[in-house]
C-alpha cells in the first residue's frame, strides 16, 4: 500500500479534470450506463424507495447538472443509497426488441453517443410477479464502524431471464471489457454480471464473510483472461474479508486496542478506495486499458492487503471468531484465567468461560511478533509499524494514567495490570493475607506486550506506589497528563517507565518515612514484641500471675487489659515516652505456640517426611474427636495464650502488615515463654533457699543426695533456660534488627541526598518501598529460622524441654513437702537441744523406705527425660546448623559447654 500513496496524487488531478469536463462528457458515460443492456444487466438494480412517489422516466428526462458530475463509483453508491424506509431494487431486464449487432456495438462508438441518459421501464413479457430484491436496515449494534444494511440479494436467486448473454457469444475482446466493468463492482465487494460469488457462499453467516467470499468467473471466459482475472479477484476477496473484521472487531468488547486498530485498518482501505476510483476512471476514459494493465496496476496493493488478510486471520482465531486446531485450542486453555475472570466479575454464561480473547497487549504482542518477522519486506514493515503505533495509543493512555496518577481505567480487561476493585483498604484491619497490597493490583502475564516485558514489574509498582500515595492526598489526579509518550516507538518511552518509578518511590518513601515515623513505629515494636527494655512487662507479669495461671478461657481479657494500661503509663517507664502505646492490646490465643509453630511449618511444606501428619488424614471420626477431646482436657494455660497485638495505621499497615504482625507475635510467645520458665526456676530458688526443708541438714545422707540432684538439675535447667535466652536476644534479634535499622537509615538519607559510592563514579543505589518491605520481612524470618522455629524436629524437642521443665518446678513445690515427710530427723531437730552429757541424744526413727524409693524415682524420670532431650537437642542443632543456618552452632555450642560445667560442678 506504499506505492498507493505515490500513485494517488496523479490519479486524482486526473480525476478532477474528468469530473470538470462539463455535463457533455458524464452525460455520453451516462447514457452508456443507462442504455447498454450489459450494463444494465451488470448493475441489475434500479432504487425504488417505498412510500414516496415515482415518476416514470422517459426518453426526454434529462438529469440535473450536479447529478451529471458524479463519477461512475458515486453513482453506484447513489443507485445503493438508502432512506430510513426501506428500499427496493428493481433488476432490469435486457432490452429483447434490440437486435443483437446493435447489443454488441463496439466500446468506442458507444463512448461517442452523446444522447440523454435514460431510464428505461423494465419489459415484462409475462405476467408473472416481477423479482423485487429488498435490503433493510440493521439494528444499532455495538460495533460504531458496522455496517447499517442488510447484505443485497446474491445473483444465483435471480430468476433465470434476467441472465447477460453468454460470454461464449462474444468475442475476446469484448469478454475481457465485460470482465473489466465487473472488476470494479467486485472490487467493492458486489456480485457482477459474469464474476459472481462462490455456491458456498453465505453472506448472512459471519465465518463466511469473515474468510472473504471467493468470486468466481462466469463459464466460457477465455482460459487466459481466466488466469488473469483469478489473480486479479483474490484481492477483492481480501477487500471484503477486511471490511467484515472492521465490523466485528469494532464491538465493544474486543476492547481499545482493537478498535483503534480497526480504525487504522480503515484508513489504509481509504487508500484502497481511492485506487478503485482511478481504476474506473481508466476503464472509463481510456479504450486502450487492458486487464492485464489493471493487474500490474494493483499488484502492490494486493500485496499489502494480502498482509493485512493474514494479520486479520490471525487475530480472529485467536478470538475464537474462526476455526483453529484442536492442539492449539487445549493448549491455551487455563483455568486460572477462568479463575481470574470470575474473580474480576467476568458473566457465566454458557461457553463464556473457554471463550478465548485476544485484546489489549496480545494484540499489540501479535503486531510485534509479525513485524519482527517481516521485518525484511519493506512494504509489510511500514504497513505493521504504523498499525503497531496507532493501536498502542490507547493503551498508552492507560500506562501513562497508571504510571502518574495510580489509576487504572481499564473497561474491558486488557491492561497488562489488573485491579480487584472489592478488595478495600477499610478491610485492612481484618486482612490476615495483606490482600490489599499483594492482591488488589496483578500483573496479568499472559496478556503483557513485549515492549514492557522487561519493565513489568517496575509498572507495577510504580502504580501501586502512587495509587498509595493517592489515596493519601499525595497526587492531584485531576491534573491533566502532558509531556508523555503516546506510543511504544516514541524514544522516551523506556525514560518515562524509569522516571515515573522513582518519582513513585520517592513520594512514598517520604510518607513512610517522614510523614508517618516509620524509624519511631519500628522501634516501638521492638519494646514490646521483643522485650526490649522491657523492665514495664515484668511489672506486668507479677501484677497478672494470679490470673494468668487459670486456664486461657477462665482469663479475664478485660483485667489483663487495664493492668496493662496501668504498667504502660507508670511514671518512669520506658514506655511512657512511646507515642504509640495505645496501640498495643493484649489478647489471649487458644492455640498453642508449638502447635501454632507446627502448623505454620506443615502449611508451608517444610515438615512433608513427618509421618505423623501424613497419618492424621487417615484417621476415623472417632480417632479424631477423641483426639481433640485429648486436646480440651489440656488446655493451655494463661501464660502460654497471651500475646500482644499492634494496630498500624494506613499507609504504614503496608510496611507493618498482618503477615508482619503475625511474625513479630511468634517471636514475642516464644521468648515469653522462656521469661516465664527462667520465673519459674527462679522461684524454685528461692523456695530451696527459704524453706526449712531444704536449709536443715538431714543425717540421712540418701536424704541429703536427693536434695543434690534436685538443686543440681534445677540449676542446669535455669542455665539451659538463660543460654537459649541469651542465644534468642542477644545473638539473634539484636544484630538482625541492627542490620534493618542501618537499611532504614540509609533510605532515609538517600530519600534526602543520592548516596554516593565508594568509587565516586555512580551513586549509589538506595533501596525502593518494595526492598524495604522485604527487608523488614526477611529480618523476621531470619529470626524465626536462626531461633530454630521453622524446623519441626526442633519445635518438638524444644518443647518436650521447656514442658519438663516446667513440670519440674512445679513438682519443686512437692518435693518440699515430700522431704519433711521422709526427713525424719529434722522433726525431731526441732523438739530437742543439743545433747550433753547428763541429757542422752534422742534416737532417730528410720526412714520410710516406700517414700524415700518414690522420691528417687521422681527424681530420676525428670533427670532422664531432660538428659535424652536436651541430647537430641544438641544432636539436631548441629544438623541443622550444617543444613539449615549456621547461627544454630553456636547455641550448641553454649549448651554443650554449659552441660558440662554443671556436670562437673555436681561431681565436685
Amino acid at each position: 500500500m506504499a506505492s498507493l500513496h505515490h500513485r494517488s496524487a496523479s490519479m486524482a488531478d486526473r480525476r478532477s479534470a474528468h469530473l470538470s469536463s462539463g455535463p457533455a462528457r458524464v452525460s455520453s458515460t451516462r447514457s452508456r450506463d443507462y442504455d447498454r443492456p450489459s450494463d444494465r444487466d451488470r448493475d441489475g438494480f434500479s432504487p425504488i424507495v417505498s412510500g414516496s412517489p415515482t415518476e416514470p422516466r422517459d426518453g426526454n428526462h434529462r438529469h440535473s447538472k450536479s447529478d451529471n458530475r458524479l463519477s461512475g463509483l458515486e453513482r453506484r453508491k447513489e443507485r445503493t443509497t438508502i432512506t430510513t424506509t426501506d428500499t427496493v431494487y428493481t433488476r432490469r431486464s435486457p432490452k429483447k426488441d434490440l437486435p443483437h449487432s446493435e447489443l454488441r456495438r463496439s466500446d468506442t462508438d458507444r463512448r461517442r453517443s452523446a444522447g440523454p441518459a435514460v431510464l428505461k421501464k423494465p419489459v415484462k413479457e409475462n405476467p408473472q410477479e416481477p423479482w423485487i430484491p429488498t435490503v433493510q436496515l440493521v439494528p444499532h449494534s455495538s460495533a460504531p464502524l458496522a455496517s447499517r444494511v442488510t447484505s443485497p440479494p446474491i445473483a444465483r436467486a435471480a430468476p433465470p431471464e434476467l441472465e447477460p448473454p453468454p460470454l461464449e457469444s462474444m468475442s475476446m475482446q469484448g469478454q475481457e471489457q465485460a470482465i473489466l466493468d465487473d472488476l470494479l463492482y467486485v472490487f467493492m465487494g458486489y456480485e457482477g454480471q459474469y464474476i459472481r460469488f462462490h455456491d458456498k457462499y453465505n453472506p448472512s453467516e459471519e465465518k463466511d464473510r469473515l474468510n472473504g467470499p471467493i468470486f468466481e468467473p462466469a463459464a466460457g471466459l477465455d482460459p487466459s483472461l481466466k488466469d488473469l482475472t483469478r489473480s486479479i479477484l483474490t484481492m477483492a476477496t481480501h477487500y471484503c474479508a477486511m471490511e467484515a473484521f472492521i465490523e466485528v472487531q469494532s464491538r465493544a468488547d474486543f476492547g481499545a486496542v482493537n478498535h483503534a486498530l480497526c480504525a487504522a485498518i480503515r484508513k489504509l482501505l481509504k487508500d484502497y478506495l481511492i485506487l478503485v476510483a482511478q481504476l474506473e476512471m481508466k476503464v472509463l476514459n481510456d479504450p486502450s486499458f487492458t486487464l492485464h494493465q489493471m493487474h500490474i496496476a494493483i499488484i502492490p496493493t494486493a500485496q499489502s492487503l494480502a498482509h493485512l488478510y493474514s494479520l486479520a486471520q490471525e487475530l480472529l482465531k485467536k478470538n475464537s471468531l474462526l476455526d483453529e486446531d484442536i492442539d492449539n485450542s487445549i493448549d491455551d486453555f487455563d483455568a486460572d484465567n477462568i479463575i481470574e475472570r470470575l474473580k474480576e466479575g467476568g458473566d457465566l454464561l454458557p461457553g463464556s468461560l473457554s471463550k478465548k480473547r485476544c485484546i489489549g497487549g496480545n494484540v499489540l504482542g501479535m503486531l510485534t511478533t509479525r513485524l519482527s518477522t517481516f521485518s525484511g519486506d519493506p512494504a509489510a514493515r511500514s504497513i505493521l509499524e504504523m498499525l503497531l503505533r496507532e493501536a498502542s495509543r490507547p493503551y498508552m493512555v492507560m500506562l501513562n494514567e497508571w504510571l502518574h496518577q495510580g489509576g487504572i481505567r481499564d473497561h474491558h480487561s486488557e491492561f497488562l495490570i489488573g485491579e480487584r476493585a472489592s478488595i478495600k483498604r477499610e478491610r485492612l484491619d481484618e486482612d490476615y493475607t495483606d490482600e490489599y497490597w499483594e492482591k488488589r493490583y496483578y500483573i496479568r502475564e499472559k496478556e503483557i506486550p513485549p515492549q514492557l516485558e522487561a519493565v513489568k514489574d517496575k509498572v507495577l509498582l510504580a502504580g501501586k506506589y502512587l495509587n498509595v500515595v493517592r489515596e493519601c492526598g499525595g497526587v492531584n489526579i485531576t491534573s491533566k497528563i502532558v509531556d508523555t509518550p503516546a506510543t511504544f516507538d516514541d524514544p522516551r518511552f523506556m525514560d518515562n517507565i524509569n522516571h515515573a518509578y522513582s518519582f513513585a518511590n520517592k513520594e512514598l518513601l517520604r510518607l513512610l518515612l517522614t510523614k508517618n515515623s516509620l524509624r519511631s513505629r519500628l522501634r516501638s515494636m521492638k519494646h514490646y514484641f521483643f522485650l526490649d527494655k522491657a523492665e514495664f512487662f515484668s511489672y506486668f507479669l507479677e501484677l497478672s500471675y494470679s490470673e494468668l495461671r487459670k486456664k486461657f478461657r477462665d482469663v479475664n481479657v478485660g483485667k489483663l487489659q487495664s493492668l496493662f494500661d496501668l504498667v504502660l503509663h507508670q511514671p518512669g517507664s520506658i514506655a511512657v515516652a512511646d507515642p504509640f502505646k495505645e496501640d498495643v492490646k493484649v489478647k489471649m490465643n487458644s492455640v498453642g505456640l508449638t502447635q501454632w509453630l507446627i502448623k505454620v511449618v506443615n502449611v508451608q511444606g517444610m515438615d512433608q517426611d513427618n509421618p505423623e501428619s501424613v497419618m492424621e488424614q487417615y484417621k476415623t471420626p472417632v480417632e479424631k474427636g477423641k483426639k481433640e477431646k485429648e486436646e480440651e482436657e489440656r488446655e493451655i494455660s494463661g501464660h502460654g495464650a497471651l500475646e500482644l497485638d499492634y494496630s498500624v495505621p494506613f499507609p504504614l499497615s503496608l510496611m507493618i502488615s498482618r503477615k508482619t504482625v503475625q511474625r513479630y507475635q511468634l517471636i514475642f510467645r516464644y521468648t515469653l515463654a522462656l521469661r516465664h520458665l527462667e520465673n519459674l526456676l527462679v522461684g524454685c530458688w528461692s523456695i530451696q533457699s527459704k524453706e526449712r526443708s531444704w536449709i536443715h541438714r538431714s543425717q540421712n545422707r540418701r536424704i541429703e543426695f536427693c536434695k543434690r540432684r534436685i538443686w543440681t538439675l534445677r540449676s542446669r535447667m535455669l542455665v539451659f533456660v538463660q543460654q537459649m535466652l541469651f542465644f534468642a536476644t542477644a545473638e539473634v534479634m539484636e544484630p538482625s534488627w541492627q542490620k534493618l535499622m542501618a537499611k532504614v537509615d540509609d533510605t532515609e538519607r538517600g530519600e534526602k541526598e543520592p548516596t554516593p559510592s565508594p568509587s565516586g563514579l555512580n551513586p549509589k543505589r538506595n533501596p525502593t518501598v518494595d526492598e524495604l518491605m522485604q527487608d523488614h520481612v526477611d529480618m523476621l524470618d531470619t529470626i524465626l529460622k536462626d531461633l530454630g522455629l521453622t524446623q519441626a524436629k526442633l519445635l518438638r524437642v524444644n518443647a518436650k524441654l521447656m514442658t519438663g521443665c516446667q513440670l519440674f518446678a512445679t513438682y519443686v513445690e512437692r518435693a518440699t513437702k515430700a522431704l519433711s515427710e521422709v526427713d525424719t530427723s529434722m522433726s525431731e531437730a526441732a523438739g530437742n537441744k543439743k545433747p550433753t552429757a547428763n541429757v542422752p541424744a534422742v534416737v532417730v526413727p528410720p526412714t520410710d523406705p516406700a517414700r524415700m524409693k518414690r522420691l528417687e524415682d521422681n527424681i530420676g524420670k525428670y533427670e532422664d527425660h531432660f538428659n535424652r532431650h536436651l541430647k537430641i537437642l544438641i544432636d539436631a542443632l548441629n544438623f541443622y546448623a550444617t543444613t539449615e543456618t549456621v547461627s544454630l552452632l553456636s547455641l550448641a555450642v553454649r549448651l554443650t559447654n554449659a552441660e558440662v560445667q554443671k556436670r562437673d560442678d555436681a561431681f565436685l
